[in-house]
């Protein structure tokens, strides 16, 4: 085998492993739901142990003051003064970003 042939071929190897990933990317930009998750209760934790957590794996819509965001659902529940208190998030399915936030009653 020449050297030139095999420099050819890694040259087409490289350039077709970045054409797929790029084209992966571009079919599915959102991140993994549960490494959202993660994020989220890393930060809840710094205000005291979580006693559970949820998301929904597909995004939905949301709208912020009428503009449309795909989101993450989900939930954590924690003990606050010996009560269960629960959460309620919307989180950017590209970011991970906490686009809102609410205590359910």
């Amino acid at each position: 085998m020449k050297a030139r042939d095999f420099i050819i071929g890694v040259v087409t190897g490289v350039a077709a492993a970045y054409v797929v990933k790029e084209a992966t990317k571009q079919v599915n930009p959102n991140r993994n739901p549960n490494a959202i998750l993660e994020e989220i209760k890393q930060e809840f934790k710094k205000q005291g142990p979580i006693d559970g957590s949820w998301i929904f794996m597909q995004p939905e819509t949301f709208y912020k003051e009428d503009i449309p965001i795909s989101v993450y659902k989900g939930g954590i529940s924690r003990i606050e003064n010996g009560e269960s208190v629960n959460f309620e998030f919307a989180a950017d399915s590209k970011s991970g970003v906490i686009v809102d936030l609410v205590r359910v009653a």
